[in-house]
């Protein structure tokens, strides 16, 4: 694949020193003398990085027509890296310039060396991001297929995980059989059984959910097959349970790993036949429904201990729903924020990364919970770290993982030859974090 490099210089000579030296390395130059030709070049060229000078006029060096041009090229196409030449009357404004995006800076007379190392490096990120965009625009394709094809009933998603876990959900919701939804708490377990149920044949009859680890063990049965009056303390009428309320549509369980032995063998009666009595009735009733369940617990563990029945078990389980904990899809942490956030308020960067950085053991619940109170607490300004409450050793390593020494600041700069671009991604940082941090520390890239 061609690799092209624009350069946009008033100076012929520095277009043609320029594009020997690119040359060489079996990189594309292409040439421009005034920032409108820059531009009228990236209109019609496949154009991987620019190399802009800071001033196009003799008799001016304030660096006011470099910056125009940055931002006309940043406008027109954000995601190409820009180099800026600069003379060290133009270095503040070329700092400015990074902070606001360009890719770096070299100062003229610039070392060949470390051009072509930044123009190395920027080529490989070029192609990087030209794959993640690649990535995720086939990811969002993959999104929007599933949303035409199934009522997701409005959830939030962005990363993989989620997704083959919906598109799995999905496909088994128009057989009648069980699901097993498994997740730890807090992921969404019974909004993934709302979705089954909206795409099942029974979609139309009722949705009815039963936490059975809410509930005293003693009251489940009454809870999910009904009771007669007087089968129990403080029933004084007969009662329906959740299977007759269910009854042509869906019946959700969760916590199955809560229903007391006896419950347990009353459920897999249903199962089997559709067939129960209520508590304290000896009439056999009837009921056809979809039964799903879900559950945090080692059910096979609970099996050998003799507290879960094992054909139970393989009843509920003919088809299992995995839903993954929050931090192993990331990509799904700040849509779900920004969803629960409502425009109530704005997310900070620090916040963004702290939350991005923090394993969420709560999983949604615990992330929706955060960002409630998060808002609550912003008043008219943005969310911080500290608004959201995180345990304070998480956060500060969070906040540490973008907190590198001075030492180990200038250490990266040397082994990147000062090529910011490349010292940034040796550290885990963007060019504009980098570039704020030696600022902090007095640091130069140029030599």
């Amino acid at each position: 694949m061609t690799r092209t490099v624009l350069i946009i210089d008033d100076n012929p000579a520095v277009g043609e020193a320029l594009s020997l030296a690119l040359s060489l390395h079996e990189i594309r130059p292409l040439t421009a003398l005034t920032p409108e030709d820059g531009l009228a070049v990236l209109e019609r060229d496949a154009v991987d990085v620019v190399i802009q000078d800071m001033n196009f006029t003799a008799d001016t060096t304030s660096g006011e027509e470099g910056v125009e041009l940055f931002r006309a090229i940043r406008e027109r196409h954000p995601d190409l890296p820009v180099i800026l030449l600069t003379a060290w009357t133009h270095l503040e404004t070329a700092v400015e310039l990074v902070k606001a995006g360009a890719a770096d800076y070299l100062a003229k007379p610039w070392d060949d060396h470390k051009l072509l190392a930044t123009v190395e490096n920027l080529l490989e990120l070029s192609e990087s991001s030209r794959e993640l965009t690649r990535s995720r625009r086939e990811r969002r394709l993959r999104r929007e297929h599933l949303r035409s094809k199934y009522d997701l009933d409005g959830l939030v998603f962005a990363s993989e995980a989620m997704g083959r876990t919906l598109n799995l959900a999905c496909q088994v919701a128009r057989s009648d059989v069980p699901v097993l939804i498994t997740g730890p708490n807090g992921t969404g377990k019974e909004r993934i059984a709302a979705i089954v149920h909206a795409n099942s044949a029974v979609k139309r009859g009722p949705f009815v959910a039963v936490n059975c680890g809410a509930l005293p063990g003693e009251l489940i049965e009454a809870e999910l097959f009904g009771a007669d009056a007087g089968a129990y303390t403080g029933a004084n009428k007969a009662r329906e349970g959740r299977f007759e309320l269910a009854d042509g549509g869906t019946l959700f369980l969760d916590e199955i790993g809560n229903l007391p032995l006896p419950g347990q063998m009353k459920l897999l009666r249903v199962l089997e036949t559709g067939q129960f009595e209520r508590l304290g009735s000896g009439k056999t009733r009837q009921a056809k429904v979809r039964v799903l369940s879900a559950t945090n617990a080692d059910l096979k563990a609970m099996i050998q201990a003799g507290t879960f029945r094992e054909d139970l078990y393989y009843r509920l389980n003919v088809i299992e729903v995995n839903l993954p904990p929050l931090t192993e899809r990331t990509d799904d942490i700040l849509p779900l924020a920004e969803f629960f956030l409502d425009g109530r308020a704005e997310l900070g960067d620090a916040a963004r990364e702290a939350m991005q950085g923090y394993p969420w053991p709560g999983n949604v619940r615990e992330l929706k919970n955060a960002i409630e109170r998060a808002a609550l607490l912003a008043g008219d300004g943005p969310i911080t770290p500290e608004l959201l409450n995180l345990p304070q050793h998480v956060a500060a390593a969070a906040r540490n993982l973008d907190e590198p020494s001075r030492d180990v600041v200038e250490d990266a700069l040397q082994h990147a030859g000062g090529v910011v671009s490349r010292a940034a991604q040796q550290l885990g940082l963007s060019r504009q974090a980098l570039y704020r941090r030696m600022e902090r520390y007095g640091l130069t890239a140029v030599s």
